[in-house]
Formats: structure tokens, sequence, C-alpha cells
């Protein structure tokens, strides 16, 4: 990067995977990012949801699931990195004075938060917990100056992200909605890069 060119900063946006992204992962897909600094970026990818339904993971970690809205919902291959670690992405919780409620989050600008404690479980067991939740197994992460160079090379479109994308949007429908957000529909993109 250039001394004269202001770091950017993603966090709060969707990377939107390029059509000639073939990576198995990583192709078609949208990354709602969590954090983004000059050390590097940490994401969750929202359009890849696992075999695997809410209440055989809270099974899992001899939880019940006390949420009758969230019975059918999917847990998501938020990434290939810490695949046996959940991450649970919700709308933001104020405990006030600018507090978390659970013990592990990370508050992301723009109104939502991402724990990775027990705690949003347990909530959710007795019924309670975050009103929108979003639930990975694993993230995505870059490091320092990783992302943007894979930007550059036209890996990926950026668009600050709509949470209802994530939360409303059917599954099948999140690669084109978050395109949407730019005008665009994947049809419109080649998927080679092009060089002058």
């Amino acid at each position: 990067m250039s001394a004269d060119s202001a770091p950017i900063n993603l966090t709060n946006h969707f990377l939107i995977a390029m059509p000639g992204l073939s990576d198995e992962l990583f192709g078609r897909s949208v990354v709602f990012m969590c954090e983004h600094s000059e050390r590097g970026a940490l994401g969750l990818v929202i359009n890849k949801p696992s075999d695997i339904l809410l209440p055989r993971l809270f099974e899992k970690v001899d939880l019940a699931l006390g949420r009758e809205d969230l019975v059918n919902q999917p847990v998501f291959q938020g990434g290939p990195v810490q695949t046996e670690r959940g991450f649970v992405l919700h709308d933001a919780i104020d405990a006030g004075e600018g507090e978390t409620v659970y013990a592990s989050t990370l508050s992301i600008p723009g109104g939502l938060e991402m724990t990775t404690s027990r705690d949003v479980l347990e909530a959710m067991s007795s019924g309670a917990g975050p009103r929108r939740v979003f639930v990975t197994l694993g993230y995505a992460s870059w490091g320092q100056g990783q992302l943007e160079s894979e930007i550059t090379e036209n890996s990926w479109l950026t668009v600050e992200a709509d949470p209802s994308v994530i939360f409303d949007a059917p599954v099948e429908q999140r690669y084109e909605r978050a395109m949407a957000l730019l005008g665009l529909q994947p049809w419109m993109l080649s998927p080679d890069a092009g060089h002058a």
C-alpha cells in the first residue's frame, strides 16, 4: 500500500466473491466482516449452510434449544479456521454503559455483535437470547495486508453490510441480494480479471 493511500476498513461490510473465484469454500460466497484493521481481518461466510441444524449443535454441547423459531435453522460453515468452534452473530444487546451481555463478545459497528462464549447458547437454551441469531462453525481470516491484496487481484467486491441479507434472505438468494446492494447481478461480471 502506498504511503499516500488511506487504509481501508471493511468492518460491517460484505465481501462478495467475484465469479472467477473458484475456491470450494469461498466460490460464490458472501462474507460478513466482523473486524478489519491493519493487523488483518476476520469474517463469517453467511451463505454456506452445513448439514447440521441448530438443535443438533445444542445436543453436542449438552443443551436443549429452547427457541421454536430456530429449530429449522442450519449451522453455517463460517470459514476454514477453528471449524470446531461456534460463533454466534446477533443483534446487539446492551447491558448498559456500553457493556455487552455475554462474556466473550465483539461489538461490531452497525449494530451487530459476535459472541463466542457458551453463555449466549445457554440463553437460547432457556428460550431467551438475542432475537436474531446466525450461528457458524469456524471463521475466515486474513493476515496483515492479505485481504487488501486479494481485493486488488479482483477476487472480492465489497459493499456495506445489510443485516436483512444475513437474517431474512433465503440462503440461496444471499449472493444475489448482496450483489444487488451494488446494483449488480452475477451475470454482469466476467469471471476473468482484466489486465491492460
